[in-house]
């Protein structure tokens, strides 16, 4: 089918009352629409109609407030038209794959519609993952163009996550399943997108309010002008205070308010963010503080060893031997480049046995890995964490750290039951374009933190070079935690990013918790958005996006009452023309109130599809302080708003007075 026919006939279902009462300002004008048709076909039995000149006028007002009813429902259909679109990607995403279950040794191929949540399956090269799961082990680079969009190969290792439907380009690795059919990612963006879980957000609901309130408050003022009806018409009376409710309330916001909430969640989507609630948007324009990590969103995050610092009395072949040891079953990307870098530059190298030693896994609280073999122990870790299993610093290892921290890299110090063996230097670099970013976010008033597991040097070092004024140096999970809380008593919002376990609290915490796709399965079910290219960086666009959001919404509110507040001064001196001492308000000079109101709403009817495309694809947003947007929203959507009725409304009502309309 045609996408606009499609288009069509859904903005003719929605004529259903049971759809538009969710829309306090449409549900009424529909009532408006069949009194209209009511009073025409009935109008002359009841004395209503008494003369025949007024069905032309009668005509009209049926077509304008079908029409007023149409572009309000046309503007959520081709809202919604895009929801369906992406949703119909997504589901092309989806496909029954065969996975490789083991079970207690053996090896069954089964689908992945009968994989449930703790199985635990292998993906080969060029195999597809069967469904959402967790690396327990191995390590391979994976494809995942067909998720993200992105050619470029990820590297993933364990404890990162996998999404179904990506592929396997080399290695080998075992998964958990994290998820039962149903509960994947697609399956909740799809959810998401759709609008099954999709919910009103605060600003919404009170906005909502605000109109039904304005719409009884003149509801209830049209219907006690009944007493005044000598005053005004003569004839046509019911259906000039039909026009005159319509022309009062607020029908253009009340018409795009619906489009607007779509657009918001489709606008996340195509991001490639799972946004879990509405309300996850909204509050990413309210943001007053970020908090970032330093390795992958600041920096590039791809931190490789660079150079081997031995320590005095060790010589380059031992040192080089005990870095190799201590990271042979390293599978972290930074274990991996000590093992690199070392072939690199040895080669032929012969290595000890790695035979009988245990390997001790790098966790955010020990800050180091390593291996052990009963007394006998290698372990590279973070100075201070190496320092207090040595017991004591040493100062000429401290001065090659302090070195190697000033230039903005990162030092990890070796230590075995020998003593303290060397340093080793991983560099990683600034995002090109992360300055910017940063400076975009504190002309909003954004507070940018940095928080890193660095030391204090190295952390001034890179906050400096983004220039972010505010640093957390030596951070633990527990330090993310107790800034968020810190920030959130200052009552600012706060947004993080996180993608480990240790995150999870954190972003639980946070109002915008923003989790990499790949992270750990905590940290997604504890955060409010996902990101499916595991781009830290994105946070910001999130936010960029949340704002431009709120300003559409609040733009075409400022539109939409100043539209309102105009077409009072324009409407009710044209009914009360007949009274000199009000004429001084007349400041159009209308003469014909009949005219006068089919102008009026001939212009509330058209006004709604011209505000379509700016309610779908919204306000262009300029990066800025509050008072700068506010001033840009009033001077033109407040100014535009007041102005254009009059312009619109007099240039409607000559035209038709000039070829000779006159009710």
């Amino acid at each position: 089918m045609n996408k606009y026919v499609e288009y069509v006939l859904i903005t003719l279902w929605n004529f259903n009352p049971a759809h538009l009462r969710k829309n306090p300002v449409m549900f009424i004008t529909e009532i408006a629409f069949f009194v209209s048709i009511y009073v025409l076909i009935f109008g002359s039995h009841y004395g209503i109609i008494t003369s025949g000149q007024y069905i032309p006028f009668y005509i009209a007002v049926i077509i304008l407030l079908f029409l007023t009813v149409f572009f309000s429902n046309l503007a959520e259909s081709i809202a919604e038209g895009k929801s369906r679109d992406i949703s119909r990607s997504l589901r092309e995403m989806k496909k029954e794959i065969m996975g490789r279950l083991l079970d207690n040794g053996t090896e069954t191929m089964v689908k992945s519609g009968d994989l449930r949540k703790g199985m635990i399956v292998e993906v080969r090269e060029s195999e597809m993952v069967p469904t959402d799961g967790e690396i327990i082990e191995g390590r391979a680079r994976f494809n995942e163009s067909s998720i993200t969009g992105e050619s470029r190969p990820v590297f993933k290792v364990q404890g990162d996550s996998v999404t179904g439907g990506t592929t396997v380009i080399d290695g080998k690795v075992k998964i958990r399943i994290t998820s039962d059919p149903g509960e994947t990612f697609l399956d909740k963006m799809i959810s998401m997108v759709e609008g099954a879980a999709r919910a009103k957000t605060p600003n919404e609901i009170a906005l909502s309010i605000l109109l039904s309130g304005l719409t009884l408050s003149f509801l209830i003022v049209v219907s006690s002008m009944f007493a005044l009806e000598r005053f005004l018409i003569n004839q046509a009376n019911i259906i000039f205070l039909v026009i005159l409710l319509i022309c009062l309330i607020p029908t253009t916001i009340g018409a795009l308010l619906p489009a607007l909430g779509v657009a918001a969640i489709n606008k996340v989507s195509q991001f490639n963010v799972i946004a879990k609630s509405g309300r996850a948007v909204e509050n990413a324009g309210d943001i007053d503080t970020i908090i970032l990590d330093k390795t992958g969103t600041i920096t590039i995050g791809d931190r490789e060893a660079s150079k081997f610092y031995p320590n005095r009395g060790v010589s380059d072949e031992d040192f080089y031997a005990r870095c190799y040891l201590c990271s042979i079953f390293d599978e972290t990307k930074e274990g991996i480049s000590v093992i690199k870098k070392i072939d690199e530059i040895k080669g032929e190298l012969s290595m000890p046995k790695s035979d009988g030693y245990e390997f001790i896994p790098f966790t955010p609280e020990t800050k180091y890995s390593g291996v052990k073999k009963g007394k006998d122990f290698i372990y590279k870790g973070s100075p201070n964490a190496i320092w207090e299993i040595v017991g004591s610093r040493d100062n000429a290892i401290d001065a090659i750290c302090a070195e190697i921290s000033s230039r903005g890299g990162t030092a990890m110090v070796v230590t075995s039951k020998k003593g303290v063996d060397g340093v080793i230097e991983f560099n990683d670099i600034l995002k090109p374009w992360i300055r910017e970013r940063i400076d975009s976010l504190k002309s909003m008033n954004i507070k940018p933190i940095m928080c890193t597991g660095d030391n204090e040097l190295t952390a001034k070092y890179i906050a400096a070079e983004a220039g972010i004024d505010e640093f957390v140096a030596n951070s633990k999970p527990l330090d993310k935690f107790k800034k968020v809380e810190e920030e959130k008593s200052l009552q600012r919002m706060v947004a993080m990013v996180g993608d480990g376990t240790n995150d999870a609290p954190a972003l639980a915490k946070a109002d915008v918790g923003f989790a990499m796709n790949s992270g750990t399965q905590a940290a997604k079910d504890a955060a409010n958005m996902v990101d499916l290219d595991n781009d830290p960086t994105k946070l910001m666009d999130v936010i960029f996006l949340g704002k431009q959001i709120l300003i559409t919404r609040g733009a075409l509110t400022t539109f939409s009452i100043a539209n309102d507040i105009s077409k009072y001064f324009v409407i009710i001196p044209a009914i009360f023309y007949a009274f000199p001492a009000l004429s001084f308000i007349n400041v159009l000079g209308f003469t014909n109130p009949l005219l006068a109101l089919t102008s009026a709403l001939i212009f509330n009817t058209f006004i709604i599809p011209l505000l379509i495309p700016l309610s779908i694809r919204g306000v262009k947003f300029k990066p800025s302080g509050v008072n700068d947007l506010l001033k840009r929203n009033i001077m033109i959507y407040g100014l535009g708003g007041i102005l254009l009725p009059f312009i619109a409304i007099g240039g409607i009502y000559y035209i038709m007075a000039g070829v000779g309309i006159a009710w």
